[in-house]
């Protein structure tokens, strides 16, 4: 009996000896993480908050950046590359630029520029789901702290719909990153050597979204987030730290050449003077969007924030609107981003007092509408009153709307072919069974040039 269960431990003991160790878990590849993760659309966006980039990278961050775009929509002031070419070329600029900074991990994604005031459009041409995919994988892949963004709202002088875009998909991918559920494919674990498509990620919620926004009224935005100037010296470079903003900005030659130049012809003392008068001394403001970590809406960027990773946040659910009686709406990109800011929980986000845009003198406005009845059949009469020298194209008529039924509407005007300074105020009214059921303003800019709005 004792040699048989001498054996027998002999045995289990040569079986233990004889089982492979399972190796060690691997960990993310620490040398892309990120405090700072940048998401914009275009190669020079990164502008609007280098000031405040470079005092990061002075404080020993680790800044990366996202470009939905290449930017090929663009014009070229240095030679006839146009379109895809065109974006080789601003990316070798911006990648230029970074490096000036010591920023060296940056990406491009898939997006398509796109040129016009919709941020609708936008999201179409980059195929909104595979555009979040790709922001998602990074966030994961970066494992950021903060994510920085385009304001994701409309407003005079922040007309671009790809920076809108870039706004909201960096705050879908925020709210999802730490989701396992969403993009499953990206977090399962590779099967074999030579694997395609199971990328091993881990699910990662950052714990704080910012925005910028370069709309031209920045008063609107005092307050809604922490201020950083930008006059101070950097210890490193040994210059205001606008000055190593503006360094940068001047590798982005095939987008402003012109004005590039006319800084080389200054002599030393001039530039100071110049980057005053252009605003490249003004202090960076950001908006606070959400935080996980808790902390206060001007409070540092970083304040709340401890290394490690924080459980997922499940945003709040959207709380349905009944839709009662009879009701005329802004539609289009003012009325996305109604919805969008409820489905985030992002209502305390800065908005135009009144929905705004700019055109160009002499170009046709389009306000988009929505009709909508829960009542019984009804007509439905629009009106319009416009300043003297507008022209009203089509979509003021009678609508009849069945009891239950949405109808898109769009009405277009003629805007005058002078450019002006002042605001035009364009009113919609609706009625019905001889009651005002509606009334929508929209405040204008007319200007010269500029993007098309759709």
């Amino acid at each position: 009996m004792k040699l048989r269960y001498s054996l027998c431990i002999l045995l289990v003991a040569t079986l233990v000896a004889q089982t492979p160790k399972s190796p060690p878990a691997a960990q993310p590849d620490d040398r892309f993480k990120a405090d700072v993760l940048l998401v914009v659309a275009h190669p020079d966006d990164e502008t609007g908050v280098s000031g405040y980039l470079a005092q990061l990278l002075d404080q020993h961050k680790r800044v990366a950046a996202i470009y939905l775009t290449h930017g090929e929509a663009g014009h070229n002031n240095m030679g006839p590359e146009r379109a895809t070419s065109l974006g080789a070329v601003r990316e070798m600029e911006l990648r230029h630029a970074m490096t000036k900074f010591g920023i060296d991990n940056v990406w491009f994604l898939d997006g398509r520029d796109t040129p016009s005031q919709n941020v609708l459009q936008s999201l179409a041409r980059w195929n909104h789901g595979a555009a979040l995919e790709e922001v998602v994988r990074m966030v994961r892949f970066t494992r950021p702290e903060v994510i920085l963004t385009w304001l994701p709202g409309f407003f005079i002088g922040e007309n671009h719909g790809d920076h809108q875009a870039s706004g909201v998909v960096a705050t879908e991918a925020f709210d999802m990153a730490g989701d396992p559920s969403v993009f499953p494919a990206q977090l399962a674990a590779p099967v074999r050597v030579n694997e395609t498509l199971l990328e091993g990620l881990r699910p990662w919620q950052p714990k704080k979204i910012y925005y910028f926004s370069d709309a031209q009224e920045q008063e609107q935005f005092k307050n809604s987030g922490p201020q950083y100037p930008v006059t101070g010296i950097s210890p490193l470079r040994k210059l205001p730290y606008w000055r190593v903003a503006l360094e940068a900005f001047e590798f982005h030659l095939s987008q402003y050449r012109t004005y590039i130049e006319s800084l080389s012809k200054l002599d030393e003392q001039q530039p100071a003077a110049k980057g005053k008068e252009d605003g490249w001394d003004d202090p960076v403001q950001l908006t606070f969007g959400k935080s996980n970590v808790g902390g206060s809406v001007t409070g540092d960027v970083f304040e709340g924030i401890k290394p490690g990773d924080i459980a997922f946040v499940r945003r709040p659910e959207e709380a349905a609107e009944p839709a009662s009686g009879l009701s005329v709406e802004l539609a289009g990109p003012w009325g996305f981003y109604e919805t969008f800011r409820r489905a985030h929980a992002l209502q305390h986000l800065p908005r135009a007092a009144v929905p705004e845009i700019a055109i160009a003198s002499g170009a046709t406005l389009q306000i988009p509408l929505l009709l909508s009845n829960t009542t019984t059949s009804k007509q439905i009469t629009l009106s319009l009153t416009a300043p003297e020298g507008w022209a009203t194209q089509s979509g003021i008529a009678s609508y009849t709307l069945p009891a239950g039924e949405q109808l898109p509407v769009l009405v277009t005007l003629d805007s005058p072919k002078t450019a002006e300074k002042a605001i035009d105020e364009i009113v919609c009214r609706a009625q019905a069974d001889g009651q005002t059921i509606s009334t929508i303003k929209l405040h204008v800019r007319r200007r010269s040039g500029g993007l098309p709005q759709d």
